[in-house]
């Protein structure tokens, strides 16, 4: 069994690889031509963002009439109706109005006019990069991460503070999950049919109760940070757990930590959080009987069959391969230690018997013993 400083080394590591693979792809040429894009949207206030949503709530980028065909070389599609913002209305003040507004401001807001804009579905055109082009939504199922999240999702119904319900996808516009600190409750989108990106889904809301709940240390971080650490951790647990998110965690990371400075703050407050959900996993994966060793090593190596000891080598060999923890590869490894010890006595004990019923065959010692090591 691995010592307390591998399995904390282990967990280390998981977070500086993610950090690493995070930079690795705001390094590379497609997100700064994503970034590029973005800058060629105007900042659009509270304001004017819920008057966005308030007429057209699937909307994701907007732009007036002329401004998609000189910035993005596309066209408002015929007939498309406009969304309407709130602009406004600057003018220069005389000396009488400064006086009489008791400012000293030379131009001042005195109305707002509501021009049309629209959104990027209503156009036809070039392509223009989204979030979409980085976070890949499809995660390749793993074996047991049904049970996993059932397993999560009741430990933190039952055992905590949190209360974890589902609703259908269809309810959360356009969201996977949310984390509502107000009531301390998680919401999944229960129909999720891709079980490995549920599961991912749980852990990053998870993150964000204890991170960013009222009563949490960085709940007053900006939303860049919050989203970067909440996914960053949910990546590192399914890493753990010998699932491969990077696909969507890590370009959904790149798309909120456009600052390398934000990624590196940001991934350095979650290894507590990470260390915790992986303990949990752990904790509920062998609860489930996840982490059993296989049975056929329990038994007298002794008395298995020839066929039988080296099924369990190349079952033990396999199981090597997807281990999802420390603690379960050093289980197996030395399982297969044991399973190789059995394998090479009997091997000896063969070639030994072979040469005394052929003594005509001669071969020295130390090339017999060599031929044995692997």
């Amino acid at each position: 069994m691995p010592n307390k400083a591998d399995v904390k080394a282990w967990k280390a590591q998981l977070v500086a690889q993610a950090e690493q693979q995070i930079l690795k792809l705001t390094d590379s040429d497609q997100f700064k031509k994503y970034l590029n894009t973005l800058a060629k949207f105007h900042r659009y206030s509270a304001r004017n963002i819920d008057l966005i949503y308030a007429q057209n709530p699937q909307a994701t980028q907007v732009a007036g009439f002329k401004q998609w065909q000189k910035a993005f070389n596309r066209t408002v599609n015929r007939g498309a109706k406009a969304i309407r913002i709130a602009a406004p209305i600057i003018k220069k003040l005389t000396p009488a109005e400064q006086k009489h507004l008791d400012t000293t401001d030379e131009r001042a807001i005195v109305g707002y006019r509501y021009l049309p804009v629209f959104d990027v579905a209503q156009t036809s055109g070039e392509p223009v990069l989204s979030a979409k082009d980085f976070v890949k939504e499809n995660l390749a199922d793993h074996q047991n991460v049904t049970s996993l999240y059932n397993a999560f999702k009741d430990y933190l119904n039952q055992q905590t503070d949190l209360k974890v319900s589902e609703v259908p996808l269809a309810t959360l516009n356009g969201a996977k999950g949310y984390f509502q600190p107000s009531t301390n409750e998680i919401v999944i989108g229960g129909d999720e049919p891709d079980n490995a990106l549920k599961l991912k889904t749980l852990y990053h809301e998870y993150a964000h109760s204890q991170l960013h709940g009222l009563k949490s240390a960085f709940k007053d971080r900006p939303r860049a940070y919050q989203e970067t650490q909440a996914e960053a951790v949910a990546y590192v647990a399914m890493q753990n757990i010998g699932v491969d998110t990077s696909n969507y965690s890590l370009g959904y990371v790149a798309t909120w930590a456009k600052d390398k400075a934000v990624i590196h703050s940001a991934l350095s407050e979650i290894q507590q959080v990470s260390n915790k959900v992986i303990e949990l996993s752990d904790g509920l994966t062998k609860q489930l009987g996840l982490q059993e060793a296989p049975k056929e090593p329990e038994h007298d190596l002794k008395k298995l069959s020839a066929h039988d000891l080296n099924k369990s080598y190349q079952g033990l060999q396999q199981q090597i391969q997807q281990a999802t923890s420390p603690q379960q590869k050093a289980q197996f490894k030395k399982q297969l230690n044991d399973v190789h010890q059995e394998i090479s006595e009997r091997t000896q004990k063969q070639l030994k018997a072979f040469a005394e019923q052929n003594p005509e065959i001669k071969q020295p010692e130390s090339e017999l013993d060599q031929s044995l090591k692997r």
